[in-house]
Protein backbone atom coordinates (compact mmCIF):
# COMPACT_ATOMS: atom_id res chain seq x y z
CA UNK A 1 0.00 0.00 0.00
CA UNK A 2 1.03 3.61 -0.58
CA UNK A 3 1.70 5.85 2.38
CA UNK A 4 1.55 9.59 1.80
CA UNK A 5 4.25 11.49 4.00
CA UNK A 6 3.41 14.99 4.35
CA UNK A 7 7.35 16.76 4.45
CA UNK A 8 7.07 20.72 5.16
CA UNK A 9 3.14 21.18 3.22
CA UNK A 10 5.73 21.24 0.26
CA UNK A 11 6.58 17.92 -0.94
CA UNK A 12 5.04 14.59 -0.80
CA UNK A 13 6.84 11.44 -0.58
CA UNK A 14 5.46 8.36 -1.57
CA UNK A 15 6.98 4.98 -0.38
CA UNK A 16 6.13 1.71 -1.99
CA UNK A 17 8.24 -0.93 -0.79
CA UNK A 18 11.78 -0.48 -1.35
CA UNK A 19 11.07 2.56 -3.64
CA UNK A 20 10.65 6.25 -2.55
CA UNK A 21 9.99 9.44 -4.69
CA UNK A 22 9.77 12.58 -3.59
CA UNK A 23 7.14 14.70 -6.36
CA UNK A 24 6.79 18.49 -6.54
CA UNK A 25 4.10 20.11 -5.42
CA UNK A 26 2.94 21.07 -8.70
CA UNK A 27 3.14 17.83 -9.78
CA UNK A 28 0.79 16.19 -7.06
CA UNK A 29 -1.88 19.20 -7.21
CA UNK A 30 -1.93 18.14 -11.41
CA UNK A 31 -2.29 14.60 -10.17
CA UNK A 32 -4.83 14.97 -8.00
CA UNK A 33 -7.15 17.88 -10.10
CA UNK A 34 -6.81 15.13 -13.39
CA UNK A 35 -8.04 12.10 -10.39
CA UNK A 36 -10.62 14.19 -9.30
CA UNK A 37 -11.86 15.24 -12.99
CA UNK A 38 -11.88 11.64 -13.93
CA UNK A 39 -14.09 11.05 -10.56
CA UNK A 40 -16.32 13.77 -11.76
CA UNK A 41 -16.63 12.22 -15.13
CA UNK A 42 -17.40 8.75 -14.10
CA UNK A 43 -20.10 9.82 -12.02
CA UNK A 44 -22.00 11.72 -14.31
CA UNK A 45 -22.10 9.16 -16.63
CA UNK A 46 -23.34 7.11 -13.63
CA UNK A 47 -20.42 4.57 -13.57
CA UNK A 48 -19.09 2.30 -10.76
CA UNK A 49 -15.52 2.44 -10.01
CA UNK A 50 -15.88 -1.18 -11.35
CA UNK A 51 -17.18 -0.07 -14.48
CA UNK A 52 -14.53 2.50 -15.19
CA UNK A 53 -11.87 0.26 -14.07
CA UNK A 54 -12.54 -2.88 -16.48
CA UNK A 55 -13.09 -0.12 -19.42
CA UNK A 56 -9.92 0.82 -18.86
CA UNK A 57 -8.49 -2.77 -18.28
CA UNK A 58 -7.11 -2.33 -14.69
CA UNK A 59 -7.78 -3.56 -11.31
CA UNK A 60 -9.94 -1.56 -8.98
CA UNK A 61 -7.43 -0.29 -6.87
CA UNK A 62 -5.77 1.20 -9.54
CA UNK A 63 -8.97 2.85 -10.69
CA UNK A 64 -8.83 4.55 -6.86
CA UNK A 65 -5.12 5.49 -7.01
CA UNK A 66 -5.95 7.41 -10.01
CA UNK A 67 -9.48 8.97 -8.96
CA UNK A 68 -7.13 9.88 -5.87
CA UNK A 69 -4.61 11.60 -7.77
CA UNK A 70 -1.73 8.85 -7.19
CA UNK A 71 1.27 10.10 -8.99
CA UNK A 72 2.79 6.81 -9.30
CA UNK A 73 0.04 4.96 -11.15
CA UNK A 74 1.41 5.03 -14.55
CA UNK A 75 0.75 8.35 -17.02
CA UNK A 76 -0.75 5.94 -20.14
CA UNK A 77 -3.15 4.74 -17.56
CA UNK A 78 -4.19 7.79 -16.14
CA UNK A 79 -4.87 9.41 -19.50
CA UNK A 80 -7.07 6.71 -21.08
CA UNK A 81 -9.38 6.76 -17.48
CA UNK A 82 -9.78 10.50 -18.15
CA UNK A 83 -9.94 10.01 -22.28
CA UNK A 84 -12.89 7.43 -21.44
CA UNK A 85 -15.13 9.79 -18.60
CA UNK A 86 -14.64 12.51 -21.75
CA UNK A 87 -11.65 14.39 -19.59
CA UNK A 88 -10.01 16.60 -21.97
CA UNK A 89 -6.16 16.29 -22.43
CA UNK A 90 -4.05 19.46 -23.54
CA UNK A 91 -7.33 20.95 -25.70
CA UNK A 92 -10.47 20.60 -26.10
CA UNK A 93 -10.22 20.70 -29.89
CA UNK A 94 -8.38 17.45 -31.35
CA UNK A 95 -7.66 19.98 -34.55
CA UNK A 96 -5.44 22.32 -31.52
CA UNK A 97 -3.86 19.01 -30.02
CA UNK A 98 -2.64 17.94 -33.25
CA UNK A 99 -1.33 21.41 -34.47
CA UNK A 100 0.51 21.64 -31.03
CA UNK A 101 1.89 18.26 -31.17
CA UNK A 102 3.53 19.46 -34.95
CA UNK A 103 4.65 22.64 -33.24
CA UNK A 104 6.21 20.55 -30.39
CA UNK A 105 7.89 18.54 -33.41
CA UNK A 106 9.06 21.59 -35.07
CA UNK A 107 11.27 22.71 -32.02
CA UNK A 108 12.76 19.74 -31.21
CA UNK A 109 13.90 19.23 -34.64
CA UNK A 110 16.19 22.09 -33.99
CA UNK A 111 17.40 21.18 -31.41
CA UNK A 112 20.58 18.37 -30.34
CA UNK A 113 19.08 14.93 -30.35
CA UNK A 114 21.50 13.77 -27.02
CA UNK A 115 21.98 15.79 -24.68
CA UNK A 116 25.68 15.58 -23.31
CA UNK A 117 27.84 17.34 -20.25
CA UNK A 118 30.77 19.38 -21.60
CA UNK A 119 33.99 17.48 -20.81
CA UNK A 120 37.09 19.02 -19.04
CA UNK A 121 39.83 18.70 -20.87
CA UNK A 122 42.25 16.11 -20.13
CA UNK A 123 45.31 18.10 -19.72
CA UNK A 124 47.46 16.24 -17.17
CA UNK A 125 50.05 15.00 -19.00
Amino acid sequence: MINFLYRQNRDVKVSEMKRAHTYSPATVEATRLLGSRVRLGRRERRWTLAELAERVGISVVTMRKIERGDPSVGLGIAFEAATLVGVPLFAVDRSRLALEAARVEDRLAVLPQVVRRPTEPDDDF
